[in-house]
């Protein structure tokens, strides 16, 4: 994200810096209700419509501003669709498998798709990849700590906002 904001600059220096002031919030953003929603996804393996439905506004109005104030509608496209792809992708494997993902991660991952798709499609991929990878490693190690069983249902929020993270800081 900051190599996008900082090519923003170079178009109109104040329209760049509301830009990129709305993209550093929308980030905090993501940071607080990471740590939130990981904590309560552990506890209680729930992802609350009252943090999911007012985060997914917020992003959506916080980097759709961004984008349109720096002169780049088609990223906010690009937002929508992401969230529309990681729904659909999401709400797929929640029909297949109900107990293996909650509504709450499909909720999820339309929130997730905002921002992923703020930077690129190669974004999405990667997020997803990052979260499934790290969601059956920690797996593997509860199984080995026999902390849970195969029949066990684990949190998988908290891998979907780590691997977010992590495609958002690394990856493309």
């Amino acid at each position: 994200m900051p190599q996008l904001i900082l090519q923003w600059f170079a178009a109109d220096p104040v329209l760049a810096t509301v830009a990129g002031i709305l993209a550093t919030l929308a980030l905090a953003l993501y940071l607080f209700n990471a740590v939130r929603l990981t904590i309560i996804d552990f506890k209680s393996h729930l992802l609350p419509n009252r943090i999911l439905g007012p985060w997914f506004i917020a992003a959506l109005a916080l980097l759709g501003a961004a984008a349109l104030l720096a002169g780049e509608p088609m990223i906010l496209l690009r937002m929508v669709l992401g969230a529309v792809i990681l729904f659909a992708g999401y709400l797929v494997l929640h029909l297949i498998a109900p107990a293996g993902m909650g509504l709450g991660d499909v909720k999820l991952a339309a929130v997730l798709g905002l921002y992923l798709g703020f930077l690129s499609y190669t974004h999405l991929l990667w997020a997803t990849a990052f979260a499934f990878i790290i969601g059956a490693l920690w797996s593997v190690v509860l199984l080995l700590a026999r902390k849970v069983t195969l029949r066990s249902s684990v949190a998988f929020g908290p891998f979907m906002l780590a691997g977010g993270a992590l495609a958002l800081a690394v990856a493309g």
